[in-house]
């Protein structure tokens, strides 16, 4: 199948650029393995935001990998300068600074690099330094272009790491793997999205979670449809959601033995013919239902 051509979107930067975004809510139902299947059967680039857990690497086994670090901001504190006002202190909405006796204590795992302490410091006693906090990776999976964040272990935001990975996306279509949940790390890949696609699995938990990411979804404004994986003929309650909100089933994918086997095994499920068929369906519904010609 060939892949995905952009002729028109919404809010990505860059001309000949379409980015999709596959989130969950809920973790585990298959936002991965959705997303690294469908780019090989569509021919668009995998994108993996979920950076303090990707694993999307893991099935792609993209080649040729360059790795770029991620750094940001924080401020030092020129002892020599500094008064002791604490106004830097007072300012910051992070609690990243704090005023002694003695000095000015910086818990830089709090700071977010906004430079706010710096413009209040009468005494531009505050210079800034960069520290390292993670990566980004690209590879080669075939003509696909693989790109994934990795969040360094005991940093707690993972925001940074995002964005640096979306500044650059490559052109043609892209599909971002979201990290689970509606967090701040969902909404900042969303920023980047034309379009998004829901993966859900038929239990309450899955229905509880889709119902927020639809929200989330909507307050963006992007078109949208529904996955379900896992599926299991003896329960709707997905179907009836989806019908009565009005939203989109893309496609469902069976709930095998087999296709569990695959993926343990760090394979893609496409291998199996069935699963195969089934996202190549996946791919021409989108074709159908967004408001872009994809080609």
């Amino acid at each position: 199948m060939q892949g995905w051509a952009w002729e028109q979107a919404g809010d990505s930067e860059g001309e000949g650029r379409l980015n999709i975004a596959i989130l969950s809510g809920k973790g585990g139902t298959g936002k991965t393995t959705i997303s690294t299947n469908l780019s090989v059967i569509t021919g668009a680039n995998y994108i993996d935001c979920d950076v303090e857990e990707p694993n999307g690497f893991i099935f792609l086994k993209p080649s040729q990998i360059k790795r770029e670090e991620v750094k940001v901001d924080y401020p030092v504190v020129d002892s020599s300068r500094c008064t002791l006002c604490g106004e830097c202190a007072k300012v910051c909405q992070f609690n990243a600074l704090v005023k002694t006796k003695k000095d000015i204590m910086l818990f830089e795992k709090l700071c977010h690099g906004c430079h706010a302490c710096g413009i209040v410091c009468k005494q531009s006693a505050l210079t800034f330094g960069k520290r390292i906090i993670g990566t980004i990776e690209e590879g080669q999976y075939g003509n696909l272009i693989c790109k994934r964040g990795i969040l360094n272990v005991g940093e707690p935001m993972a925001v940074p790491v995002i964005r640096r990975l979306l500044k650059n996306l490559p052109t043609g279509t892209n599909l971002i793997d979201c990290a689970p949940g509606t967090s701040c790390n969902v909404v900042s890949s969303l920023q980047y999205a034309d379009g998004a696609i829901l993966v859900t699995e038929p239990s309450s938990f899955g229905l509880h979670d889709l119902k927020m990411a639809v929200q989330l979804v909507r307050s963006f404004n992007l078109p949208f449809g529904v996955v379900i994986n896992k599926h299991n003929i003896e329960d709707d309650r997905i179907q009836t959601y989806c019908e009565k909100e009005n939203i989109e089933i893309l496609g469902v994918i069976p709930y095998r033995r087999e296709a569990a086997e695959v993926y343990s095994s760090g394979k893609m499920i496409v291998e199996l013919p069935e699963y195969k068929e089934i996202f190549e369906e996946i791919a021409e519904r989108l074709r159908e239902v967004f408001p872009w010609n994809l080609q």
